[in-house]
C-alpha cells in the first residue's frame, strides 16, 4: 500500500500534549499533516478504542491517514487505516488480520532489522532514533546519519526517520536515505503544532 503523502507521520502522545490532543491533531491536519498513528499504548483497549473514534472523523474530514501503534486486532476493530508494530513483532499477523489494503509498519534499529523487513508484509519502517530525542532519552544511542544511510541501504520498504527531528534537521534524514520522518514530542509540546508541522513541510523542499 502507498504511504500517504506528505510521507509525514505524526505520533500522539497526550502525555507531552501541551494542549488538548484533539486540538493538536486538528492544527496538524489543517496545516497539512495527512498521517496521524495513535500511540497511547498505556490506555486499556477500551480507552484506545475511544480515542479512535474521537479522532478518525477528524483525519476523514481532512482526507487524513489514521494508523495504530499497537496491535493489529484492535486497528481493524476500529475501522483504522494500518498498524505499526514494535520491533520483532509478527508482521505476517498483523498482515492477516488486516489485509492487503491497509499500512502495515514496524520500527528498526539496525541494518540486520532492516535487512529482516518482508516487503510482502510490511510497508514501511521507521528507524530511529536518528537524534537525540527529549522524548524517549534512554532509548538508546542516536544512529546518526550514517547509521540512518545504513539501515536505508539495508531496508527493502520506505523508511522513515524519527526522533530529533526538528525543521532544520528535516533535510539530513532524507539527504541519508530516508523516504519520510516520523515526529511525536516536538509537536507534541509545541505552543503552536500547526505552526511546527508547517516548518516541518517547508523545509522538506529546501
Amino acid at each position: 500500500m502507498l504511504l500517504p503523502r506528505p510521507p509525514l507521520l505524526l505520533v500522539t502522545d497526550r502525555k507531552q500534549a501541551k494542549l488538548p490532543l484533539v486540538d493538536i491533531i486538528e492544527a496538524a491536519l489543517a496545516a497539512g499533516c495527512r498521517w496521524i498513528s495513535l500511540r497511547e499504548k498505556d490506555l486499556s483497549e477500551a480507552a484506545q478504542e475511544a480515542w479512535a473514534a474521537r479522532l478518525l472523523p477528524t483525519a476523514r474530514r481532512a482526507g487524513a491517514c489514521i494508523t495504530l501503534h499497537g496491535e493489529a486486532t484492535l486497528a481493524q476493530k476500529c475501522g483504522l487505516d494500518g498498524v505499526h508494530l514494535p520491533a520483532g513483532r509478527d508482521a505476517a499477523s498483523a498482515r492477516c488480520v488486516l489485509g492487503s489494503n491497509k499500512l502495515v509498519g514496524i520500527s528498526i534499529h539496525r541494518a540486520d532489522e532492516a535487512r529482516a523487513v518482508d516487503p510482502a508484509l510490511v510497508d514501511y519502517a521507521i528507524a530511529g532514533p536518528v537524534f537525540e530525542t527529549a522524548s524517549k532519552p534512554d532509548y538508546g544511542p542516536a544512529l546518526g546519519e550514517h547509521g540512518l544511510i545504513e539501515i536505508a541501504r539495508a531496508c527493502p520498504v520506505p523508511v522513515l526517520g524519527i526522533g530529533g527531528l526538528d525543521p532544520a534537521r528535516v533535510s539530513h534524514a532524507l539527504a541519508s536515505g530516508a523516504s519520510g520522518i516520523a515526529v511525536m514530542g516536538g509537536v507534541m509540546r509545541a505552543a503552536d503544532p500547526g505552526a511546527e508541522i508547517k516548518a516541518l513541510l517547508a523545509s522538506w523542499n529546501e
